[in-house]
C-alpha cells in the first residue's frame, strides 16, 4: 500500500519519477543518485505515427516510455511489416543490437500514440554506470530479460499454436487490445488478421 502511494505521488508530481520508481524496485538509489539519473536522460514527446528510428540509422539511444505506445518493426522484400516489439507505459524500447554494435538498424521504431519518452545515449549510460554503480545491476537485469524474452517469443512462434500465444498475450497485456490496432497485434503474434479474428470469436 505504501509503495502504491509513493508511486501515485511521484506520478502526480513529475512524470519522469516513474523511472525512479521502477529503478528502485531493482536497486537502491539515494536522492543524489536520483538527480544524477534524471539529468542523464532527455525528455521528448513523439506524435502518433512518427519514427524515432528508421532502417539504416544507428540506434543511439534506449528509451523509457513514460506514457504512450511504441512499436518496432521491419518490412520484408514484399513490403509486409513484421512487428518485433510493442511497448506501452513504463517499458523500455530500443534496437539493442544496433545500440551496442553501432551498426545500422534493420528496424523502424514508431509511435502508435502520442508518446512521452526519456532517452539516454550509449556514452551517457556508460558514464552513469560510473556515477551510480548500483544502476549497472539494474541494466544488466534489464538486458538479460530482454534477451530471454526474445528467445521465449522465438520459441513460442516456432512451437506454440497461435491460440496459446494469443491467450498468453491477453493474460499478460490485456490493455494492449484496447490501445493497439488488431492488425499490429496479429503481426506481433505472427498470424494473419483473419486468423486473429477467428481466434477471438472462439474465445
Amino acid at each position: 500500500m505504501y509503495l502504491i502511494y509513493i508511486f501515485e505521488y511521484m506520478e502526480n508530481k513529475r512524470p519522469d519519477h516513474k523511472l525512479l520508481y521502477y529503478l528502485s524496485k531493482w536497486t537502491k538509489i539515494n536522492e543524489c543518485d536520483e538527480h544524477t539519473i534524471l539529468s542523464s536522460f532527455d525528455t521528448l514527446t513523439i506524435k502518433k505515427k512518427k519514427d524515432i528510428l528508421v532502417v539504416g540509422e544507428v540506434c543511439n539511444h534506449i528509451y523509457f516510455i513514460i506514457k504512450g505506445c511504441m512499436r518496432s518493426y521491419y518490412a520484408d522484400e514484399k513490403g509486409i511489416e513484421h512487428i518485433f516489439q510493442i511497448r506501452m507505459d513504463n517499458n523500455w524500447i530500443s534496437d539493442l543490437e544496433s545500440f551496442f554494435s553501432k551498426k545500422p538498424s534493420n528496424y523502424y521504431i514508431e509511435a502508435l500514440e502520442e508518446t512521452t519518452l526519456l532517452r539516454i545515449s550509449y556514452d551517457r549510460l556508460e558514464k552513469l554506470y560510473v556515477e551510480v554503480p548500483a544502476l549497472e545491476r539494474y541494466f544488466r537485469i534489464l538486458f538479460q530479460k530482454a534477451y530471454l524474452n526474445s528467445l521465449k517469443r522465438l520459441n513460442a512462434t516456432m512451437w506454440e499454436p497461435a491460440t496459446e500465444r494469443y491467450a498468453d498475450m491477453l493474460k499478460e497485456n490485456p490493455e494492449m487490445f484496447q490501445r493497439v490496432p488488431l492488425v499490429y497485434i496479429a503481426s506481433y503474434l505472427g498470424i494473419t488478421p483473419e486468423s486473429l479474428s477467428r481466434i477471438r470469436r472462439q474465445k
